[in-house]
């Protein structure tokens, strides 16, 4: 039987994840992203999220998520071996599409008009934390694709 080996990926240069699961997984030349979302590394705090009391989220401005998941993600890519350079492929769930996707698609704009991995965004209710954007990830590991 041939197996292809994978590893775990995790690092304390991003936020740490909110269950069970690494940053990451190297499968043969593939890199997989776990959901990467906007939190601040080694603090709970989420850029452009206003909260009351109790927590939940009374606002939020898109552009500073956007931003800050962007750099959470290639803190990633970077720590297991890939780069920015290298996604093939990016998955984004937006909590508000009508009021956030036109920022959302400005921004991500200004960091993929290099490199133009494929792109799915969907809108969902929710999140785990109070974010209001969360990106799922594929890259490859050789620098030559």
């Amino acid at each position: 039987m041939n197996r292809v080996a994978n590893e775990k990926i995790t690092t304390d240069k991003a936020p740490p994840p909110v269950g069970l699961y690494p940053h990451a997984r190297k499968v043969g030349n593939l890199l997989f992203l776990s959901g990467v979302g906007p939190r601040q590394s080694g603090t709970d705090e989420i850029p452009g999220v206003k909260l009351d009391a109790d927590g939940t989220a009374l606002s939020h401005d898109i552009d500073a998520q956007c931003h800050s998941v962007f750099r959470n993600v290639r803190v990633i890519l970077e720590e297991a071996g890939s780069s920015w350079e290298n996604l093939v492929d990016v998955t984004v769930f937006l909590t508000d599409m009508k009021q956030d996707f036109a920022a959302y698609n400005r921004v991500y704009a200004e960091y993929f008009k290099d490199n133009q991995p494929c792109r799915t965004t969907v809108e969902i209710s929710s999140l785990p934390t109070p974010i209001a954007i969360e990106l799922k990830c594929i890259a490859t590991l050789d620098q030559t694709a």
